[in-house]
């Protein structure tokens, strides 16, 4: 065999080897943990894309395609056919309050939706028979839900409960209600005076009504839950996030006790939500954490200082730069001197924390942004945040941009407040209120939640509200200020990617790409084109958080 002919047989050799091993590699399929498949995804990536099928491998997302590509590629442990249903990033609440809405379901009457002053009595009967103990606690009464839309007294209160203290939350968190048993322990009376809080009077008397810091005055006084409640608190707030689609939430404003305790019931697997937890600006706090950087797990992190510049609308304790339109002499409250905030600022900076400052007036989110302006500068990467940013001056928008500050919104705040805000603000202010899209045009990127328990936990209302801008009844016709309305894919990027990113973890989840963790919600309706009426009926089929199933499960729902 001559030499030409022998290099001939060595290259067709090597040609046949080489096709017998990529045939080899070609048929050999990827090792997995799970396999989506016949499902209708939105990824959420920078494109938007769709899918069908995708791949989780500890804990995270491998790959994503056709369900014959991802079939032919990989051999799984599990596959789950979704049958076309839509599969989305899970749902982050960008701001809720998780620890105080887990105490709420445990130990206080639920007052939502009450329509009169009536109806409140009539559930605190109902819970006292039920629950005893030292003090009859309440949350969610709305007095612009009432006939007549003014703070009550606590005659009533007096007569049915004389011998235990009460104490009941208005439906902001802003003002409580209290009988005299309760002001009477804390020492409240009519020459009190508190900075950034009010006792409100009632013929020269303590009406039972206290807002913003003078409400400490009586809650100081409330025993705080023990470990045992704290932990039943947690699952059961945990249990109703993963039921409505949340695999994520941030807590505003925690004790160190209880972060603690959630890490530790993150590592013994009792708590499985992933968990943004501010904290709260107190020495504790600062010692333990914020001296030591940034903390993080797999399912938490605390690198936020949470702060508030005012009190709500609701309650008139906002802090606007004129008279409220329907109390005229009141501006609303400022929760604390300017020092407080600049002294926040100067210790955030220091230790590479993020602000994050509740502002719903108008002049109280001037305050907070030019505050947050001679710290920051210019534009910048620190994401620092206005929670709420409900009332924002026309000229004061631009600031947002100018100072790289994030406006985390609640969109269910506008339709909640829709009835009555024009009251309060009159015509003029109220178009820079729930002015989301004018807040999204600032950045390009907006996160947002429910503030939890002030609005209802699903974050189906906060899609339907963003988008629609109506309440669940339609009204009104074409929506509230639509042209401050967001689209489909924003509402949904605001839920998801938008809300991780506010919190410095857009590359770990939010999105369902490759090398983030597999947290995702199994919907029976497409959101992108459903009508109005398909997405308040829509349920929520599945949870699963790092490729785990975690809903359902055989679990209490709390109501």
């Amino acid at each position: 065999m001559n030499k030409t002919v022998q290099a001939m047989v060595r290259k067709t050799h090597a040609l046949l080897i080489f096709l017998i091993l990529t045939m080899i590699t070609g048929c050999t399929r990827q090792e997995a943990d799970l396999l989506i498949t016949n499902a209708v995804v939105y990824t959420v990536d920078p494109y938007f894309s769709r899918a069908e099928s995708f791949v989780v491998t500890g804990g995270k997302i491998t790959a994503s395609g056709t369900t014959a590509e991802m079939t032919r590629r990989f051999n799984a442990r599990e596959v789950v056919d979704m049958e076309r249903k839509v599969v989305y990033p899970g749902f982050i609440d960008a701001h809720a309050h998780f620890t105080g809405y887990g105490i709420n379901l445990i130990e206080y009457a639920d007052l939502k939706g009450t329509r009169s002053p009536k109806e409140v009595y009539a559930r605190l009967l109902a819970h006292i028979q039920k629950t005893g103990g030292p003090w009859l606690l309440g949350r969610g009464w709305d007095q612009n839900d009432w006939p007549v839309k003014e703070f009550p007294d606590n005659e009533e209160l007096d007569r049915l409960f004389p011998d235990i203290p009460v104490y009941l939350v208005r439906i902001d968190g802003h003002a409580g209600w209290c009988n005299s048993k309760a002001l009477k322990i804390a020492g409240v009376t009519a020459e009190i005076r508190i900075d950034g809080g009010e006792v409100v009077l009632k013929n020269g008397k303590p009406s039972g009504i206290l807002i913003d810091n003078a409400r400490t005055l009586v809650t100081r006084l409330i025993p705080v839950p023990g470990s045992d409640l704290k932990i039943k608190a947690l699952h059961a707030a945990q249990e109703n996030c993963l039921r409505a689609g949340l695999t994520s939430v941030t807590d505003c404003g925690l004790p160190k006790s209880t972060i603690l305790l959630m890490d530790s019931l993150h590592k013994s697997g009792i708590l499985k939500i992933r968990i943004n937890a501010m904290i709260n600006p107190d020495q504790e706090n600062f010692d333990h954490f914020l001296k030591n950087g940034i903390y993080k797990t797999d399912r938490l992190q605390v690198n936020t200082i949470k702060i508030y510049a005012d009190g709500a609308l609701g309650s008139r304790g906002a802090l606007m730069l004129e008279p409220y339109s329907d109390d005229p002499g009141n501006r609303g409250l400022q929760i604390a001197p300017q020092e407080f905030y600049d002294d926040i600022c100067s210790k955030a900076l220091q230790y590479g924390y993020q602000v994050s400052t509740h502002a719903i007036g108008d002049s109280a989110n001037r305050l907070v942004l030019n505050t947050y302006g001679r710290f920051l500068g210019g534009k910048n990467d620190r994401r620092w945040r206005i929670e709420h940013a409900q009332v924002v001056y026309p000229s004061d928008f631009l600031l947002f941009a100018r100072y790289s500050v994030v406006p985390s919104i609640q969109a269910t705040h506008a339709t909640s407040d829709m009835e009555w805000a024009g009251e309060r603000l009159g015509e003029e202010r109220l178009r820079g209120a729930y002015a989301y899209r004018q807040l999204l045009q600032q950045l390009g990127w907006i996160p947002n939640g429910t503030d939890f328990p002030i609005e209802a936990i699903f974050p189906l209302n906060t899609f339907y509200a963003a988008v629609f801008r109506t309440d669940h009844t339609g009204c009104p016709t074409g929506g509230f200020q639509m042209e401050n309305s967001l689209s489909r894919e924003e509402a949904l990027r605001s839920m998801t990617l938008w809300a991780a990113k506010a919190s410095f973890e857009e590359n770990e989840k939010g999105s369902l790409e490759p090398g983030k963790w597999a947290d995702f919600v199994v919907l029976d309706t497409d959101l992108m084109t459903a009508s109005p009426e398909e997405i308040l009926n829509a349920t929520v089929v599945a949870t699963y958080i790092a490729g785990e199933k975690v809903y359902p499960q055989d679990a209490t729902f709390y109501p």
